[in-house]
């Protein structure tokens, strides 16, 4: 459904778009790719790999709605990657949070709408679902945004969905490179803020592979979550260095013990497919269905109990230390 379209990616100099757009070169035929970003630096080292004739980069920032407007003229597709994701950062510099997260998503939703792109989605976390922390109830609100945005797209064909998925496997800014960068200074101990943590894992092609199918399965208005293993962070820092001693700091500011990617008092419009979830939105849509237990591919999902919650500690998958070890080594990290 890619080849000769136009995609742009905001956010698209970080891990998921360097991945998306390598799995897009490889795997199809598109027009354009655009990335929008607003870090010229990583724009050029981006640019040393990426450097296909249908490649496009722009500088801009999701701030910027008349910078957005001029990118997405003629643009198909949109993955709306873009936002602050440090918690720590986000508890004290919330307004910048606040801009980015959620005034950049009401951009990203009106220049859409002014261009006519066919299909949004845009990704969540982990951290949206019953937020603890200033970065998962800005990206709560951005989820709403995006849902809300099926009902003022009126006569307009554009939809828009949401992604949500946990912790990513070896990105930037995540606890691996962090303990291998430990590691590398001959660290007497690896800092776990709490014994009993958990949280979700996905490797990056995993997301990336998740968002491309659901470009096909969306209607507009769903919030998409697959069905992925937990991992304790005893267990990751064993996987990664079974001799080095683990020392535990106390939890960060913002910092959940375990992670929800379906909370409990969404459980009456969730819907259980065989490798995902889907939440239904709270609110009615008046010019499309809302029966979301069907998808466009023809998938059908039946609805979860009430009271049902996709949790980290009580998820049914759990990767053991040995299964963190091969996954790290089969990922090179």
């Amino acid at each position: 459904m890619f080849d000769n379209k136009t995609i742009l990616i905001t956010g698209g100099t970080g891990s998921f778009g360097k991945k998306y757009t390598e799995t897009l070169l490889r795997l199809y035929r598109p027009k354009k790719i655009i990335i929008f970003s607003r870090d010229e630096l990583k724009q050029f080292e981006m640019q040393q790999t990426y450097n296909d004739s249908c490649m496009r980069y722009f500088i801009g920032d999701v701030r910027d709605k008349e910078r957005l407007n001029m990118a997405m003229r003629g643009v198909d597709y949109v993955i709306h990657a873009a936002a602050l994701k440090q918690v720590p950062a986000a508890e004290y510099n919330p307004m910048e949070c606040i801009k980015t997260n959620i005034n950049g998503a009401e951009n990203v939703i009106h220049a859409a709408l002014h261009n006519q792109v066919k299909k949004v989605i845009a990704l969540s976390t982990d951290k949206a679902a019953s937020p603890i922390n200033l970065y998962g109830a800005t990206k709560l609100a951005s989820d709403k945004l995006f849902v809300a945005a099926n009902n003022i797209s009126g006569s307009q064909d554009t939809q828009f969905s949401v992604v949500r998925y946990g912790n990513v496997v070896g990105s930037r800014g995540s606890v691996v490179p962090f303990f291998k960068k430990l590691i590398a200074e001959q660290t007497d101990h690896l800092p776990i803020t709490h014994l009993e943590m958990t949280r979700f894992w996905i490797t990056l092609q995993q997301g990336v592979d998740f968002v491309l199918k659901n470009f096909a399965r969306m209607s507009g208005g769903e919030i998409f979550i697959p069905k992925i293993p937990s991992i304790k962070l005893t267990e990751l820092a064993k996987a990664i260095a079974p001799d080095i001693p683990i020392k535990e700091i106390g939890i960060r500011p913002g910092e959940k013990l375990h992670e929800v990617m379906c909370p409990q008092d969404d459980s009456y419009h969730t819907f259980e497919f065989e490798d995902h979830f889907v939440i239904g939105p709270t609110i009615r849509f008046y010019s499309r269905s809302n029966d979301f237990s069907t998808n466009q591919l023809g998938e059908t999902g039946k609805p979860v109990e009430h009271g049902f919650e996709y949790n980290s500690l009580t998820n049914e998958d759990f990767l053991n230390v040995e299964q963190i070890a091969q996954l790290n080594e089969s990922l090179g990290i």
